[in-house]
C-alpha cells in the first residue's frame, strides 16, 4: 500500500497548498490513503467545519487533530459528525470523537489511524498516551485486522515522539509526530519495520515562525512583552510530511521517504 501522511496544516497557505497540490500528488503517486493533520489549518488554532470538508474534498481520507483539537468550539459538533476527523485518542474521556478508527482504502484492504498526545512540556496534563497506544494496537493487530496501522504522535519533545515510535516497532506501518511545525531529518524504518520520523514538519509558510507572521513572535522573544496577536503567515507554502510503502500481508514498512512540495523548502518527493 501507498500511504502519505502530511503534516499540520497552517492557516489559509496551508490550506491553499492542500487544495493546490493533494489532488494532483494523489492521482500522480497513486496513493491508497492520505491521513492530514489539520489542527492549526483555521486562522493557526484548530479547525472548522467548513475547512475540513476543503481538506477532505481535496483528497484527505482522514483528517487528525491535536491539543488544538477544540479551539473552534463547532469541531465538538463536527467530531461526532463526521468519522474521518479524529481527537486524539488520550484526550478527556468525556470528549466528543474518537482517537482511533478503521478505514476502507482502495481494493478493500483496511488502514487503522490513532493520534495520542505527549505529555511532556505540554501545558495540559493529558492521560499516558503509551498505555492508550497500547490498548488500540491490541485491539487492531497490524496484519491481522489492519493492513496498515498509522499513529501520529503529537507533542513537543523530540525523546518522547522516539519513544513512541520504538514502543510501537512492529505494531503499526508508521509513528510520525506532529506539533512542532519543523520536518526532521530522521526519517527511518525501525528494526520490526515501523517508518518512523520524528516530525513531519507543517503545510504553511516556512518564511515565518513556526508558520506566524514574524513580527509578534519576534518582538516577544526580545522584549518579554506581547503587543499583538498571531497571525498566520501567508506566502506560498511548502506541503511536508512522509510517504511510506507496506507490504499488505505484514503491514510493515519497505519503504519512507520525507515529502515536500512547494514554497520555501527544498523538494523532496519519492
Amino acid at each position: 500500500m501507498k500511504l502519505l501522511f502530511l503534516g499540520d496544516v497552517m492557516g489559509r497557505a496551508g490550506r491553499t497548498a492542500i487544495t493546490a497540490h493533494l489532488p494532483r500528488i494523489k492521482a500522480d503517486w497513486r496513493l491508497d490513503f492520505v491521513v492530514v493533520n489539520a489542527e492549526n489549518a483555521t486562522n493557526g488554532a484548530g479547525l472548522s467545519g467548513a475547512h475540513a470538508k476543503e481538506i477532505l474534498e481535496a483528497g484527505a481520507d482522514c483528517i487528525t487533530l491535536g491539543d488544538h483539537a477544540f479551539d473552534q468550539r463547532e469541531m465538538m459538533q463536527v467530531v461526532e459528525a463526521e468519522p474521518r476527523i479524529l481527537r486524539p485518542i488520550n484526550y478527556a474521556k468525556q470528549a466528543p470523537g474518537k482517537g482511533i478508527r478503521m478505514f476502507e482504502a482502495r481494493a478493500g484492504r483496511r488502514v487503522v489511524v490513532a493520534q495520542a498526545l505527549g505529555q511532556v512540556f505540554m501545558k495540559r496534563p493529558f492521560d499516558d498516551p503509551f498505555s492508550a497506544l497500547d490498548a488500540a494496537l491490541r485491539t487492531y493487530p497490524l496484519g491481522g485486522q489492519a493492513n496498515a496501522v498509522i499513529v501520529d504522535i503529537h507533542a513537543e519533545a523530540t525523546s518522547e515522539k522516539m519513544a513512541t515510535g520504538h514502543f510501537c516497532d512492529g505494531r503499526a506501518s508508521l509513528v510520525v509526530g506532529t506539533h512542532t511545525h519543523v520536518p526532521t531529518s530522521d526519517t527511518m524504518i525501525l528494526p520490526g519495520g515501523t517508518a518512523y520520523q520524528s516530525d513531519a514538519g507543517m503545510c504553511g509558510d516556512y518564511n515565518s515562525v513556526i508558520g506566524m507572521e514574524k513580527d509578534e513572535p519576534l518582538r516577544r522573544f526580545i522584549t518579554g512583552m506581547p503587543k499583538g496577536r498571531f497571525t498566520p503567515a501567508a506566502e506560498p507554502a511548502t506541503l511536508s510530511g512522509v510517504y511510506v510503502e507496506t507490504d499488505d500481508r505484514t503491514g510493515k514498512a519497505t519503504r519512507v521517504a520525507p515529502i515536500r512540495v512547494g514554497g520555501r523548502l527544498q523538494e523532496a518527493t519519492p
